[in-house]
């Protein structure tokens, strides 16, 4: 091969890269890659490079050599490459002068290390069959190569490689004295991958939170949004930030008449102390409460004072729960909800039987929250 074939690779190099480049440019606005994945295309490799020449050769002990290789990545780190090349050597011309030329065949694997991003070493190995020309003989021995190199990433569709190594030349037919030629080498390659570049792999998005205003994940009746006390266990009475509360239902102000309710009597204003309206404007807020806490379950008890036999204050008592738990069925709370009526009789007051006034604040009912 004649100087010109030096040329015409060195200008396949030069005009790889300018294709890479205008490809980059062209698919900029519709494609994004990510130089730091596994690119998988096939790539060309322009080489150009020289050796240092093993003395045994008799030869001039520099020289310039030029190739091409055909690869691809197999592997984020590992790359494998089809290559050919050519070198001329000059003999030396005090055992005759002449040319010596070599073309080498093979196939070289790379191993390398980093981020695509960043300037990658790796280490090379390949064998080859070199054919050699000279006057002493034309055929074929194997050859083998080692070394070390380093690329980068220059654009989505371009490398740069710069390297150097060993190569071993099996060559024993060219002077039956020498067996094999130990050459080292340095070269310099661009890779122009080719095709369609790989899209950049896209993570979904993450799914979209679900609205915690629709959510009640204890089941307390507040929604998550406004829960201030998740996880509060089943059944446990909570106010409007979702934490426990003590729900408490007072029934003082309801008193009743001495003797009232009669037996059979169910119209709750005839048994109630004057002024009935005061009574039941408590008793209507007391179901006011209920509502606004469903969950909630209380016991109806009713009490008296301590005139009268056990025996009659205690259906007296009982009475007096039962008109009370009339009326707040009759205003809507269901009767799920109302333990009882209970008749405590004279037991446990919450005054002194000693007074008219004690007497009538102990004529009561009571709401007993049950927790």
């Amino acid at each position: 091969m004649k100087r010109k074939g030096l040329y015409f690779l060195i200008a396949l190099a030069l005009g790889g890269v300018g294709a890479a480049h205008a490809q980059d440019s062209t698919e900029s606005a519709t494609t994004t890659t990510s130089t730091t994945s596994y690119d998988d295309r096939w790539y060309i490799a322009p080489t150009v490079g020289g050796y240092y020449n093993d003395t045994d050769r008799n030869t001039n002990s520099r020289q310039v050599y030029y190739g091409l290789g055909v690869g691809r990545f197999f592997a984020p780190n590992f790359s494998l490459d089809f290559f050919i090349d050519r070198t001329k050597r000059d003999i030396d011309k005090a055992i005759g002068g002449g040319n010596w030329s070599n073309n080498n065949y093979g196939v070289t694997g790379r191993f390398y290390w980093g981020a695509w991003d960043a300037w990658r070493p790796y280490l090379l190995a390949g064998v080859m069959g070199s054919y050699h020309s000279n006057r002493a003989d034309n055929g074929w021995a194997p050859a083998a190569e080692l070394g070390f190199g380093v690329s980068k990433t220059i654009t989505d569709s371009s490398d740069i490689r710069i390297e150097g190594g060993y190569r071993y030349d099996w060559d024993d037919k060219t002077q039956p004295e020498k067996n094999g030629y130990g050459d080292w080498f340095l070269g310099f390659s661009v890779v122009s991958r080719f095709g369609e570049p790989p899209q950049a792999a896209v993570a979904p998005p993450p799914p979209a939170a679900p609205d915690c205003s629709k959510l009640d994940s204890d089941g307390d009746g507040v929604n998550d949004c406004d829960d201030k006390c998740p996880n509060t266990p089943a059944g446990t009475i909570v106010g409007p930030d979702g934490c426990p509360q003590k729900v408490v239902i007072d029934l003082r102000g309801v008193n009743f008449k001495f003797d009232r309710p009669k037996k059979g009597e169910k119209d709750i204003k005839k048994s109630l102390a004057e002024p009935s309206a005061d009574s039941i404007a408590v008793l209507d807020q007391a179901i006011d409460t209920l509502q606004r806490y469903p969950e909630v379950k209380v016991t109806v008890a009713g009490y008296t004072d301590s005139v009268g036999t056990d025996q009659y204050n205690q259906g007296l008592s009982e009475r007096r729960a039962k008109i009370v738990y009339d009326y707040l069925t009759a205003h809507g709370i269901d009767q799920s909800r109302l333990l009882g009526p209970v008749g405590h009789g004279e037991n446990d007051p919450i005054d002194t039987n000693d007074t008219d006034a004690g007497r009538a604040r102990n004529r009561r009912t009571e709401l007993q929250v049950q927790q």
